[in-house]
């Protein structure tokens, strides 16, 4: 693939308060990249100036190699999906659909087979004559979509599209889109929140914070190998323990905690021996046990409170300097409060991260 949306040291200010501070990012064709954050990290900013609602204070957007600072949002050639869906009411589905032809001047007896044809692609082709009202939130989110898609622009793009809708709607319209995505090679950028919509939809996640982004690879580098602590803790969860550098061995580090014990870990960008640092340990990877056993890394706790989730056992531990969460398969053995266990992991089950 070859870059095809590229932000080239991207500013945006809003009067003195900076909300994207020069970014760069590329895109490549075909590709589907969300960009995740908390409010106010300028995720959606940096949609809206894509999108030409917004114009960057410094920087260029370049689209296909050319600069589109300039350019029109309706000569971009980008479809936009809010989570609003921003629907006309008085209009049927196919009306809502045929909209963006219409207004783009393509000949009637195109629009139809254009607006057929988006609608199978959503499944709501038995729905054309209905109104906004007369659908379900999922339905209008489909609607919403076969809008944006129905022009075939070179870009989509998606501010929040599914956080209005239940959890069993959201996380079925993820997949669609994720299989829209790959049947018709479509380029998508997507603004979302939500730590697992991201890892679930996406080619790459950009994870921004505080205007800029800490961190962008694939849902699993940016899950397992965190370059950061805000990345650690914002992508799901993780235990967080503090402790310092002893010795760095090749892509590994020795870490000794508060407590005394020495933790071999793999490590996220550089460290130097003596450095305080903190260890990422996912609760998924984290075993337990009341003998020892043979693991590299072995943490001796005990088990204050369990708790069954359904899917998993969410097991909170305590040892001498800090707490611990284990998350246990559902079939796992329960420990009852006060069972001393020793906590096990691999080095590779945790990062070094520099504080």
């Amino acid at each position: 693939m070859a870059e095809f949306i590229r932000f080239d040291r991207i500013t945006k200010f809003y009067g003195p308060l900076c909300v994207v501070e020069n970014l760069d990012l590329s895109i490549d064709k075909g590709e589907f990249v969300s960009l995740l954050g908390p409010s106010g990290s300028g995720k959606t900013t940096l949609l809206m100036m894509l999108a030409g609602f917004e114009q960057p204070t410094s920087g260029n957007i370049l689209l296909d190699g050319t600069a589109i600072n300039a350019v029109p949002t309706h000569r971009r050639d980008m479809g936009v999906v809010f989570q609003s869906y921003a629907l006309f009411p008085h209009m049927s589905v196919g009306d809502n659909i045929a909209f963006p032809l219409q207004m783009r001047g393509i000949a009637k007896a195109e629009i139809g087979a254009r607006v057929k044809r988006a609608l199978d692609m959503v499944q709501l082709s038995a729905l054309v004559d209905r109104r906004p009202s007369q659908l379900s939130g999922g339905q209008q989110q489909r609607v919403a979509l076969a809008r944006a898609l129905v022009f075939e622009p070179r870009v989509v793009l998606m501010d929040e599209p599914l956080g209005a809708l239940d959890k069993q709607l959201r996380e079925q319209m993820q997949l669609d889109i994720r299989d829209l995505h790959r049947r018709l090679g479509l380029t998508i950028v997507f603004v979302t929140h939500d730590q697992s919509e991201a890892l679930t939809m996406s080619d790459r996640v950009a994870v921004f914070n505080k205007g800029k982004i800490e961190q962008i690879g694939t849902p699993r580098q940016v899950y397992d190998e965190p370059a950061t602590r805000f990345v650690a803790e914002f992508i799901g969860e993780t235990n967080l323990v503090e402790g310092v550098v002893e010795a760095v061995q090749g892509a590994e580090a020795t870490v000794r905690l508060a407590s005394g014990a020495q933790i071999v870990s793999a490590l996220s960008g550089t460290v130097a021996s003596g450095q305080p640092v903190f260890l990422s340990i996912r609760p998924e990877r984290v075993d337990l046990s009341e003998t020892r056993g043979d693991a590299r890394n072995v943490l001796e706790t005990e088990v204050t409170d369990s708790v069954y989730q359904g899917d998993h056992l969410r097991v909170q531990l305590q040892n001498a300097t800090h707490p611990l969460i284990a998350k246990l398969g559902r079939r796992s053995r329960e420990f009852p409060p006060g069972t001393r266990v020793f906590a096990a992991f691999s080095a590779g089950d945790c990062r070094v991260i520099a504080p």
